[in-house]
């Protein structure tokens, strides 16, 4: 786990987590257990499913959350909370149970990417620590994937701290973007604290400062020989750009042994240049000499230049990615399914005029259903927390709004997706290393069918609930609907 600075992050939550706190612990419910579940509703970019990540953090959060006795005189300084609340903030400990899909996993719209089981005040006072952490990282990692993969297999590398909202979307963006497939980023920070590969050469002002193109190129080879990358669209790339480069590989670089490693465009036609580039490079014998470009790309524009007969080895993609500038929102929300009565989980549900706000109530557990045959995703199903899915005998799986369509799986395996995070206040979850979270996540990938994955109009993927799901939430919204 790694921490980015000793921040106390603490009082980072909505105001009404706090005067909600104050007023269960007045009226004597503070120890209430409720169950609040974390979810989203829509698929970020029109997309077939997003990529969880932020759980780490989530993590490093709760084990350190504290309240200084600086916040609790600050508090006090508002005029509105009771002495007893503010004493029991100040020897706060978090005494829960969380559990949550882990990091890199492929979700769902309406599924508990994360729970907590807690007293009321306790599972109040998370709501937006979680919310900003999944939020963000769960959205810049389903927009690096998308980019990844209109790649088709060259390197994508997030270049966008600059115009990130703050240092910490730069930060933590570079992380998320090498859990959905980015091989590295240009923000040094990343690497020092998550090992996210950072990588950078040159910028156009290296080239200007020399005054001579040819100069600022032979500087930089001999500087850097074993890793030269020469950004050649400081003035014209065909006239000088590409001839100086090749002949700082000739002159320098070859005489040394060496060979020049790369050149980058930044600007222009990508697809006509970079396929002049090529055929300069190659015709000068420079045919291992990889041609990386950046600018404002994204997946669209990645799959037009490939679609043109680009001659691109890999793409730095900047504030597209990690900005997910198309759709800049991910919307999760967190919300209360259950309250404990007499040691029971009662179920709870939030009724609204729009369908899609309607909430899945209860404690529940989430499945995915893999076809053994091919080990391909068929199915997530919710069910009860205390339901079981044989995969030994025959399950029906039935959509939860139109109920009449079903189907009967025979050759299953079924796999629990949340984990146990915290069990009474302690931490029972080894966090896995950042590279083990981005091979998992290309591993669960590859069960998803490539027509779940399309860019547009992609297959609605099977989101269903159990029979007893719901039967109870039938009931609940017919109960409610009443009054």
């Amino acid at each position: 786990m790694h921490t980015i600075d000793l921040r106390n992050l603490s009082m980072l939550m909505d105001f009404y987590e706090l005067t909600m706190s104050n007023g269960y612990f007045k009226e004597g419910i503070s120890d209430t257990i409720v169950y609040f579940d974390m979810f989203y509703r829509k698929n970020p970019d029109g997309g077939g499913f997003a990529i969880a990540a932020g759980l780490e953090q989530i993590v490093d959060y709760i084990t350190n959350l504290r309240f200084t006795r600086e916040n609790i005189d600050f508090l006090r300084s508002k005029n509105i909370f009771s002495e007893g609340f503010l004493r029991y903030l100040l020897n706060f400990r978090f005494s829960g149970d969380i559990y949550a899909v882990p990091e890199g996993t492929p979700v769902f719209p309406n599924e508990p990417i994360l729970t907590v089981k807690a007293k009321a005040i306790e599972a109040q006072l998370l709501e937006t620590m979680i919310l900003v952490t999944i939020n963000h990282q769960s959205l810049i990692a389903t927009k690096a994937n998308r980019i990844v993969r209109a790649a088709k297999g060259r390197a994508v590398l997030e270049f966008g701290a600059r115009r990130c909202q703050g240092y910490d979307g730069a930060i933590y963006g570079a992380r998320a973007a090498y859990i959905g497939g980015a091989c590295g980023t240009a923000t040094t920070i990343a690497d020092e604290i998550f090992g996210v590969p950072a990588v950078g050469t040159m910028a156009h002002s290296w080239v200007q400062l020399f005054g001579d193109e040819y100069k600022a190129f032979e500087t930089y080879a001999r500087t850097y020989p074993d890793e030269c990358v020469l950004l050649v669209d400081t003035y014209n790339v065909l006239k000088s750009g590409i001839p100086n480069a090749i002949k700082v590989s000739k002159e320098i670089l070859e005489p040394m042994g060496k060979r020049l490693k790369g050149i980058r465009l930044d600007s222009g036609d990508m697809a006509y240049l970079s396929t002049k580039c090529r055929q300069k490079l190659d015709e000068a014998g420079l045919v291992d000499c990889k041609i990386t470009v950046s600018n404002s790309l994204d997946e669209y524009i990645i799959t037009d230049l490939l679609n043109q007969g680009a001659e691109i080895d890999s793409f730095g993609v900047g504030e597209r990615l990690v900005t997910a500038k198309s759709e800049p929102v991910f919307g999760g929300v967190y919300k209360l399914v259950a309250v404990n009565e007499n040691g029971v989980p009662v179920p709870r549900i939030k009724i609204s005029e729009n369908a899609e706000k309607v909430t899945n109530p209860c404690f529940k557990q989430l499945w995915r259903l893999y076809d053994k045959s091919n080990n391909m995703a068929i199915a997530d199903v919710l069910t009860l927390n205390d339901e079981e899915i044989d995969d030994t005998k025959p399950y029906t799986i039935f959509d939860p709004v139109h109920s009449w369509k079903r189907k009967k799986l025979t050759d299953f395996r079924a796999r629990k997706l949340q984990v146990p995070v915290f069990i009474e206040g302690k931490c029972v979850y080894q966090l896995p290393s950042l590279e083990e979270i981005k091979k998992y996540c290309a591993e669960e990938l590859a069960t998803l069918w490539k027509e779940v994955k399309r860019f547009t109009n992609p297959h609605q993927y099977y989101v269903d609930l159990s029979q007893d799901l719901w039967d109870c939430k039938n009931e609940l919204i017919e109960k409610h609907s009443m009054k």
